[in-house]
């Protein structure tokens, strides 16, 4: 029997309770239709602007398009400083997976070198991150044609199209327009200094010596930028939006290339410089140093054989020698020195010695020789200059005094930068008691100040501030230094740059200046002159002073010509002029070392200068 309990359905409450569920999920299922639209509008409207930069992120890339640099002209307009289009082989890293693979690869593809691949591992350490490393610059026409028939294979490798500098005339204009060459991390740390590192984005390579190093920031130009739409693989599509850079200036020199060239041939073989000045503005017209290099090396990343070959040079092809050489002047300063002793009064025109060939202090046993064993016997200011007599000088130098010599000469920019636009420029050394003391913490001597007289001692000068110096005599005291930047071009007008001035030195007598431009006058065009040799016959009349600078002490029992004497002790052969005498369009410093008299061998080279600048074939 059967004695489970029978239950009665409620067939109401169960539609109730099925309603309640369905209530319940419908309300569910709105609520969540609800919170997806709500996130489709977020998605949608709310959010998106940032999610379309995302996705142009994967899609658009802005990139950095790098100015063209300014051209640099000669004053005749003779482009002596371009870019020429080249083809660099260029690894984006960040799209290549295994770069030892990728390199070995090519390695085999292209012959590359190890000093190839060295090359490429330098550049890649200080590449800033995202830009592309160059592996091989400049690539010939078979290197791209063999490249590009397998660049599929190459994810993140391609052929970049690009100006690069040039230098037409190589050697000739080293060491005044110095090169271009790749950024490194001091230039990273001095464009940050500059507040430039957005201006330098797209740049790889930067002004590091001479004209492209002082006019960086001109010669530069401002970045452009470019929004490129891309593929998965980081290949440009399409071009969507450009903003063009701005170019750099173009620069005029004051530079004449015809002459640099001819002051080139004339250094041949030979160490040492010559600087060409216009004494009406200061402008440098030529100026060379030799030995020089080819800057062109340099653009491209100079190998590691070329570089050892440039510095283990014994002759120092490196050094400007036009600013950074650092000679004793030697007799050049004879005018400067003549001047201050009338100007000071402590000489007048008819102040005279008697010259036996030495100069000897009372009570004192030491000698100071003339370069004339016999002297000069009876010998003025004026033609003190004229024959170069150093014992003159001796006895001008102790009257007037190291205090008075170093005050006045400073006056003329010895031992001071002239503020040429070159940022290579050595100051020479202006000597004075104070100077010796910090150097050498030794009182100064007598016999230090007549050493000085003869432009001997701790005397050094620059070839340019000596041709600085001559410019001042000149002009009456008004000086207007060297300068290379002549004009500018931007927007397609010149603009004529400003001279550089310095505050003049005042005349106290007119007549003390044309006495000593006489004297100049007469050392080249009188017989008993130091350069009238040199200028023999010459169609134009010019002025100048020889100087020869001994390098090395002789004892006071020996002499100079008995002696055997290392090529690097020989003297060096000075010579510095202007011409015409009385409208002078040139001055002219020629210093070469160890070459031997001033008037024998610096002076034919300052002739054959002016020669050529005044002649009819110019």
């Amino acid at each position: 029997m059967n004695n489970r309990r029978q239950t009665i359905r409620d067939f109401t409450a169960e539609s109730n309770l099925f309603l309640r569920r369905c209530l319940f999920a419908v309300l569910l299922c709105f609520t969540l239709i609800l919170v997806v639209l709500n996130n489709l509008y977020s998605l949608q409207v709310e959010q998106f602007e940032d999610y379309q930069i995302r996705a142009d992120g994967n899609r658009i890339k802005v990139i950095p398009v790098a100015p063209n640099r300014g051209i640099i002209y000669d004053r005749n307009g003779t482009i002596i400083a371009e870019n020429r289009p080249v083809f660099n082989l260029e690894v984006s890293l960040e799209q290549v997976e295994d770069l030892d693979t990728l390199l070995d690869e090519l390695q085999q593809l292209l012959e590359l070198t190890p000093a190839d691949i060295a090359r490429f591992e330098r550049n890649r350490k200080r590449q800033r991150r995202f830009h592309p490393v160059t592996l091989i610059a400049n690539m010939d026409e078979d290197m791209m044609a063999l490249f590009s028939a397998q660049q599929h294979r190459f994810d993140g490798v391609a052929v970049e199209a690009s100006l690069a500098r040039y230098y037409p005339y190589g050697s000739a204009l080293t060491h005044v327009l110095g090169y271009v060459s790749k950024i490194n991390a001091r230039d990273l740390n001095l464009i940050a200094s500059w507040g430039a590192q957005s201006n330098y984005a797209a740049s790889k390579n930067i002004g590091k010596q001479g004209v492209e190093r002082y006019y960086e920031e001109r010669l530069h130009g401002k970045v452009g930028y470019a929004q490129l739409e891309v593929d998965s693989k980081g290949r440009t599509l399409r071009i969507l939006e450009q903003t063009p850079p701005q170019p750099g200036e173009d620069l005029i020199l004051n530079i004449d290339i015809e002459l640099q060239l001819y002051v080139q041939s004339l250094l041949a073989d030979k160490k040492g410089s010559v600087v060409v000045s216009d004494p009406s503005d200061g402008g440098i017209l030529a100026m060379y140093s030799s030995p020089s290099y080819d800057p062109n090396l340099f653009v491209n990343g100079i190998s590691q054989k070329d570089y050892s070959k440039l510095i283990e040079n014994n002759d120092r092809p490196l050094l400007n020698r036009a600013v950074q050489g650092q000679y004793p002047p030697a007799s050049l300063i004879k005018p400067h020195l003549a001047l201050l002793g009338l100007e000071s009064q402590k000489i007048t025109d008819t102040t005279h010695i008697q010259d036996k060939g030495y100069y000897q202090l009372e009570d004192v046993e030491h000698v100071w020789r003339d370069w004339l064993k016999r002297g000069h016997g009876k010998v003025d200011v004026q033609r003190s200059i004229v024959v170069s007599c150093d014992t003159f000088f001796y006895e001008l130098a102790y009257k007037l005094g190291i205090d008075t010599i170093h005050e006045y000469m400073a006056q003329f920019g010895f031992g001071e930068h002239t503020n040429i636009d070159l940022l290579e420029e050595s100051d020479g050394n202006l000597p004075s008691r104070g100077w010796k003391r910090a150097r050498f913490n030794q009182p100064w001597y007598i016999g230090d100040t007549i050493s000085v007289g003869i432009g001997q001692g701790y005397w050094t000068a620059t070839p340019v501030q000596l041709v600085d110096s001559i410019n001042t005599i000149i002009n009456y005291g008004v000086k207007n230094r060297p300068k290379l930047l002549k004009a500018s071009i931007l927007d397609d007008l010149v603009i004529t740059e400003p001279l550089n001035t310095a505050e003049p030195i005042r005349v106290l007598q007119k007549k003390n200046w044309d006495m000593v431009q006489q004297a100049m006058f007469d050392t080249v065009n009188i017989p008993q002159g130091t350069a009238f040799k040199a200028f023999r016959n010459s169609s134009y009349a010019s002025a100048g002073k020889t100087g020869t600078a001994q390098l090395f002490s002789v004892g006071q029992d020996e002499d100079v010509d008995d002696l055997i004497i290392a090529d690097y002790l020989k003297d060096n052969a000075m010579y510095l002029g202007y011409a015409p005498a009385k409208d002078p369009k040139l001055s002219v410093i020629v210093a070469l070392e160890n070459a031997g008299g001033g008037g024998s061998n610096a002076a034919p080279i300052s002739r054959s200068v002016m020669d050529y600048w005044l002649g009819e074939t110019h």
